[in-house]
């Protein structure tokens, strides 16, 4: 089986920003150029194809201290277009180069023995690097978008050197040794780990409140608990949107560890600590793929993950990469995970619950992600008039992967031109993806090949997790699709198929998107209501010969569809601000004045301020 990895075709169009001119990589064109020979043709590409990923790994490991100077400078507007600008880098270099180096040597287009040269050449000369593997995937991903329209997937695999590099090397975090009792010296010395070239508001005053907390978290138990004996602090600054954080974790006496992050927000007067979260459901909350990335002050990716996955052992660890922003490692990461557990004995099936009608669904039990193809054609149960493609949903979703997800709506691991073995699907599977995506899937003697595979992070669909809820669980979920729904809205998405069926409930009780065929920007869509109308009125409302989406709020619950008179219920109850257009104007017009919506990230009971956090807990 081969893994492969890269950009979609798509992504080739003319409307992309080409990359920034470097020098260097124009006399390496140069020398390619001028060269006569296919051997040295080989080496020229080699060396051109490194150059070009130095410029954008160069430019890649900027970014963190870009949002950090964001955060510090108070500009939301600069942090989300840092993050859409870097989720787009991979594929703007792909894009821009992988035309030109045809262009310099046409041979690549269809001879595999030039590329398996060059490969062995490009292999010897990244193997002592840290970031091995994001230049193999690049040189493979160059070499996809010179033969994307072929049904030839390109083998990968990364070198093997780089995992073992990547465990040798320093450690991402600083251990402060806690001295009989954990005092405000070391917690003044954590929130200045990110090493902030502005000050704090009151440094002294959030040391005394995080040692607070600190004291009803960690010497509050049983007299007989283990005790804390360091504090191990990544030493990087985590930032995102509006926010900073400092990661750590406790070790106690008996080896055990507990997560322990301090949220940082910055006002006029000086950055101060907002929050401290503990709980490892708000930890998993606070660092979900649902999120945008994370910009994080450290060039040791591969620590950082480790360090990531001690505090969330139950999150997958590719997913750990996407978090802070190295997607197409974690990529590759996530389709091994798979992989590795098929080869153990198990089979891809069909999802359970009611088929999608547009993207048709498998996983087996023990996977911890859902796999997707999208149907050449929608089920009779598609709604939404003309369908517009296998290629317009693909960018739906790729759209969905390039934004803010509101900590709402799951992410999109998206592979193109991949080949999967046969015995890796359950065989009537297979059969039915071949009948109902036969424009994106072959199977032949070598194997599957997908032209596209969607993959996200396996959820509880809604209507399953509410199935089986008690009162208090349906009462929560409900609060949390309340969210949801708000979230996408403050990131200008909305959703015209507000059915319960599009949303499922994660590990911890909080409830995503993760159907996207139906998204729309909220700004496009045209808030009408019925409620203005006197009962009986006859005449068709003006709104219904509008083109467009229309949106009558009133109906959002009847819309979801539940058959629980206590979903019902709680829904109106604790979402009745989503049944008035006014709450939908209000989002609007914020959009469109180019306000930042703040997102929940985190629980207020993890908010330092304490009459807040009470008020937040009693409203809930």
């Amino acid at each position: 089986m081969n893994n492969i990895e890269a950009p979609a075709a798509g992504a080739q169009c003319s409307s992309i920003e080409p990359t920034r001119a470097d020098p260097s990589v124009e006399q390496a064109y140069a020398r390619l150029r001028a060269c006569t020979g296919d051997g040295a043709r080989i080496a020229a590409t080699a060396d051109l194809i490194l150059v070009i990923h130095d410029d954008f790994y160069a430019q890649l490991c900027e970014y963190p201290y870009r949002a950090k100077r964001a955060f510090e400078t108070m500009n939301p507007h600069a942090s989300i277009r840092i993050s859409r600008e870097r989720l787009g880098l991979y594929s703007r270099y792909v894009a821009e180069h992988g035309p030109r180096i045809l262009a310099a040597y046409p041979a690549l287009a269809g001879d595999s023995k030039v590329w398996d040269a060059i490969d062995r050449l490009f292999v010897a000369m990244i193997v002592d690097r840290y970031e091995a593997d994001i230049a193999f995937m690049f040189v493979h991903s160059i070499r996809r978008n010179m033969s994307h329209g072929i049904w030839r997937p390109v083998a990968y695999s990364f070198p093997p050197p780089s995992k073992l590099r990547a465990f040798s090397t320093a450690s991402v975090h600083r251990r402060l040794a806690v001295r009989g009792r954990v005092d405000l010296e070391l917690l003044r010395t954590a929130l200045k780990v990110p090493n902030f070239s502005i000050p704090f508001k009151d440094v002294e005053r959030d040391s005394q409140k995080i040692l607070e907390r600190v004291e009803q978290l960690l010497y509050g138990g049983a007299p007989d608990a283990a005790q804390p004996v360091a504090l191990d602090v990544v030493e990087a600054g985590f930032f995102r949107d509006r926010s900073a954080f400092v990661v750590a974790r406790w070790i106690f006496s008996d080896d055990s560890i507990a997560p322990f992050v301090i949220a940082l927000l910055n006002s006029s007067e000086g950055i101060f600590a907002n929050a401290v979260l503990h709980r490892v459901a708000d930890i998993h909350g606070l660092f979900s793929s649902a999120l945008a990335n994370f910009h994080v002050t450290t060039r040791l990716y591969y620590q950082t993950c480790v360090f990531l996955f001690s505090l969330m052992p139950r999150r997958p660890f590719g997913h750990h990469y996407s978090t802070i922003g190295f997607n197409h490692v974690g990529k590759i990461a996530i389709l091994n995970e798979i992989t590795d557990q098929i080869r153990a004995g198990h089979r891809l099936q069909r999802s359970a619950g009611v088929p999608g009608t547009v993207a048709l669904g498998f996983t087996f039990d023990d996977c911890a992600y859902h796999l997707k193809v999208i149907r050449d054609q929608p089920t009779t149960y598609y709604k939404w008039g003309v369908y517009p493609g296998v290629a317009a949903v693909c960018d739906k979703y790729r759209v969905v992967h390039e934004i803010n997800r509101a900590g709402s709506m799951l992410d999109n691991v998206m592979y193109f031109n991949l080949r999967l073995d046969p015995g890796m699907f359950d065989p009537e599977l297979l059969q039915e993806i071949c009948r109902q995506a036969a424009g994106s899937v072959q199977v032949d003697r070598d194997g599957v090949f997908l032209r596209s595979l969607i993959v996200q992070l396996k959820i509880v669909p809604l209507p399953v997790f509410l199935a089986r809820a008690d009162a208090s669980e349906t009462r929560a979920v409900i609060i949390s699709l309340g969210d949801c729904i708000r979230n996408n809205a403050a990131t200008n998405i909305f959703n015209k198929d507000l059915d319960s069926r599009n949303y499922g409930v994660g590990r911890y009780g909080r409830v995503f998107l993760f159907d996207y065929d139906a998204v729309e920007k909220l700004t496009d869509v045209k808030i009408r209501t019925n409620t203005d109308r006197e009962p009986g009125e006859e005449g068709v409302p003006s709104w219904f010969f509008e083109d467009g989406v229309i949106f009558l709020p009133e109906e959002l619950e009847h819309g979801m569809q539940f058959t629980s008179d206590l979903a019902r219920r709680s829904f109106r109850e604790e979402n009745f601000d989503l049944l008035t257009v006014e709450y939908w104007l209000d989002v609007q017009q914020k959009l469109l004045r180019g306000e930042v919506p703040e997102i929940q990230m985190y629980p207020d009971s993890a908010k330092l301020d304490a009459a807040a956090a009470g008020e937040a807990d009693a409203r809930r």
